[in-house]
C-alpha cells in the first residue's frame, strides 16, 4: 500500500474513530437526564422499545455499512463499486420494507408479548426509521469502501445531536404539559426517523448520482442479486450479530423482564417502575465500553498493518497489548462502579433503588470489552465460526434462563443472565480461537496480577467512602451532592491505587503504557524515580 494512501486511511480511521466515540458518549449520557425528567416508569416506556431502534442503527451504522465497505473495495474500477452499491441499496431497500411493515403490522402483536399493549404506538414510530436505513447504510458503506470517512463521522454526529436533542424536548414538554408516559415515549421514539433523515441529507449528492440516476453500462462482470443477497445474510449478518450482541440481550429483557415481574406477583405498575430501575444500568456500562475500548482501538490500525506485511510476531505484540489494555481498562472500571455504585445511584438517578441489581449488571462491561476486542482481532483473520456460535449461544442462555430467574430473584435475576450470557459467549470465543490468542490472557501471570491489584483497589475504594460517610453522617451522606462529592474522590482514590500497581507489579508492557493517556509521561516519570533511587 502507497505510503499516502496508508496515511489516509489512518487519518479516515481516527475520524471515524473519534466521531464514534462522541456518539457512545451522547447516547449514554442523555439517558440519565431522561430518567431523571421523566421517572423510573416513563424511562422503562422509551428503555422498552429503545433496543428495536438499536439494531436498527446499527444495521444502517456498524454492521451493512462495513459489508459494503468491503463489495465496494473489491471492485475494480470507480463504474463498478457504483454499480456494486446500487445494487446493495436494492437488497437492503427490500429488506428495510419487510421489516418496516412487520412492525407496523405487527405493532400490537409485539407490544402484547412485551406484557403492555400501550407500547404499539411507539414500535410503529420507530418502525419509519428503518425506511432510511438502506441509503445510510449505503452511503456510508460506498465511501468508507473508498477510504473516505468524513461522511461517515458527519452523519453518525448529526444523527445522534438530533436524535439526543429532540428526546430531550419531548421529555422536557411531557413534564412540562403533563402528557402521559406513552405521549412522551411515541414522541421520544419519533426522534429516530426524524434524526435518520437529517443525517441522510449528506449522502444526498451521492443518491441522487449513484443510486437513483440510469446505471452506467457495466465494465466488469458483478456477482447476481442472488449470490449478493446470499453474502448480505451470511457475511452482513455476521457483522450485524457482531456489533448488536448487547443490544440484542436488552431485546430479550424488553420481552421477559416486565412480563416476569408481573408472573412474580408485582402489579404491573410496580414491575414497570422496576423495569426502569434495572434499566439504569445500560447507560452505565455504555459508559465503561466506551472507557474500556476507546484506547485499544487505536491499535487496530497496527494489527491491520502487521497482517497485511505478514509479521506474526509483531501482529502477536499488537493482540496482546490490545487485549490487555481492553482487560486492564474494563476491570478497573467494573470495580470501580461496583464499589462506588451506591454513591453514583444517588448521584444519577436520585435513589439507592436497585443498587444490587446495578452492580450485577455492571460486571457485563468486562466481558463486553473482551467480547468486543476478541471480536476485533477474530475478523481481522477472518475467524468467525467461533464468533457466530459464542454469540447463538450467549442469546440462547439469555433466552431460556431470563424469564425464569426473573420470576424467581427479580432484576437482580435479569443482571445475573445478562453477565451469564455474556460469560458464555466470551468463554466460546475464547476457546474457540487460535492457541496464540488464547495463550494472550494466560502469559506471564498477567490475569493473577490484574485480579489481585483489581481487588486491593476495590477494598481501598470501599472502605474510603464507608470513611467519609462515617465523618460527614448518614443524613449528609444520603443528598446528591455529597454523593457527588463521595464518588469524585472514590474515583481519584481508584485511579491512584490501580496505576501504582500496576506501576508497581509491571503490570504493563512499554507498548501497553504508551496506548493509555500520558502513559509516555508516566514511563518517563518512573525511570527518572529509578535513576534517582539508584
Amino acid at each position: 500500500m502507497p505510503k499516502d494512501h496508508l496515511n489516509t486511511v489512518f487519518k479516515g480511521a481516527l475520524i471515524l474513530s473519534i466521531s464514534s466515540l462522541v456518539a457512545k458518549i451522547l447516547s449514554a449520557v442523555y439517558r440519565i437526564p431522561l430518567q431523571n425528567m421523566v421517572g423510573n416508569t416513563g424511562f422503562y416506556v422509551y428503555q422498552q422499545i429503545y433496543p428495536l431502534y438499536g439494531i436498527g442503527m446499527t444495521f444502517a451504522l456498524n454492521g451493512f455499512p462495513n459489508f459494503i465497505s468491503k463489495l465496494v473495495a473489491e471492485q475494480p474500477d470507480e463504474t463498478s463499486k457504483s454499480l456494486i452499491a446500487r445494487r446493495a441499496f436494492h437488497i437492503l431497500s427490500g429488506l428495510s420494507l419487510v421489516v418496516f411493515f412487520g412492525l407496523q403490522l405487527g405493532a400490537t402483536w409485539i407490544a402484547a408479548h412485551m406484557g403492555d399493549v400501550n407500547l404499539a404506538p411507539i414500535i410503529s414510530a420507530v418502525a419509519w426509521m428503518f425506511v432510511f436505513m438502506p441509503w445510510l447504510a449505503t452511503g456510508r458503506g460506498y465511501y468508507q469502501g473508498k477510504f473516505l470517512m468524513g461522511p461517515t463521522a458527519v452523519s453518525q454526529l448529526i444523527e445522534q445531536v438530533v436524535r439526543v436533542a429532540i428526546i430531550i424536548m419531548a421529555a422536557y414538554f411531557s413534564v412540562r404539559l403533563g402528557w402521559d408516559n406513552y405521549r412522551m415515549g411515541t414522541w421520544a421514539m419519533s426522534s429516530a426517523p426524524l434524526a435518520a433523515i437529517c443525517s441522510s441529507l449528506i449522502f444526498t449528492a451521492f443518491g441522487l448520482r449513484y443510486l437513483l440516476a440510469p446505471a452506467p453500462a457495466p465494465t466488469h462482470p458483478l456477482p447476481s442479486y442472488r449470490k449478493l443477497t446470499k453474502r448480505f445474510v451470511i457475511e452482513g449478518g455476521t457483522l450485524c450479530l457482531v456489533a448488536a450482541v448487547v443490544i440484542l440481550l436488552q431485546l430479550v429483557d424488553s420481552f421477559t423482564v416486565m412480563r416476569g415481574l408481573v408472573h412474580q406477583g408485582q402489579l404491573p405498575e410496580v414491575a414497570k417502575a422496576l423495569k426502569g430501575v434495572y434499566d439504569r444500568g445500560q447507560p452505565l456500562v455504555q459508559l465503561g465500553l466506551v472507557v474500556a475500548t476507546a484506547f485499544s482501538a487505536t491499535l487496530l490500525p497496527a494489527l491491520t498493518d502487521a497482517l497485511a506485511k505478514r509479521q506474526p510476531i509483531e501482529f502477536k505484540r499488537q493482540t496482546q497489548a490490545m487485549v490487555h489494555v481492553s482487560l486492564a481498562l474494563s476491570m478497573a472500571a467494573t470495580v470501580g462502579l461496583v464499589a462506588l455504585m451506591p454513591q453514583i445511584n444517588r448521584l444519577l438517578f436520585g435513589s439507592l433503588e436497585g443498587t444490587t441489581a446495578l452492580r450485577i449488571y455492571i460486571i457485563s462491561i468486562l466481558f463486553a470489552a473482551l467480547i468486543t476486542t476478541y471480536t476485533s482481532v477474530l475478523q481481522s483473520l477472518n475467524e468467525y465460526t467461533a464468533m457466530i456460535i459464542g454469540i447463538i449461544a450467549g442469546l440462547a442462555t439469555k433466552v431460556l434462563a431470563n424469564y425464569i430467574f426473573v420470576v424467581h430473584y427479580g432484576i437482580n435475576g435479569a443482571s445475573a443472565v445478562t453477565v451469564l450470557s455474556l460469560a458464555v459467549m466470551f468463554a466460546v470465543m475464547w476457546l474457540g480461537s487460535p492457541e496464540d490468542l488464547q495463550q494472550v490472557l494466560l502469559e506471564s501471570g498477567y490475569l493473577i496480577k490484574l485480579l489481585a491489584l483489581s481487588a486491593v483497589m476495590g477494598i481501598v475504594v470501599i472502605l474510603s467512602c464507608h470513611q467519609i460517610t462515617a465523618l460527614v453522617g448518614p443524613i449528609l451522606a444520603n443528598t446528591r451532592g455529597m454523593a457527588g462529592i463521595i464518588t469524585v474522590i472514590g474515583v481519584l482514590i481508584g485511579v491512584l491505587v490501580f496505576v501504582a500497581g500496576a506501576v508497581y507489579a509491571r503490570l504493563f508492557t512499554i507498548r501497553e503504557w504508551l496506548v493509555l493517556p500520558h502513559g509516555k509521561r508516566l514511563i518517563k516519570a518512573v525511570a527518572k524515580g529509578k535513576e534517582h533511587h539508584s
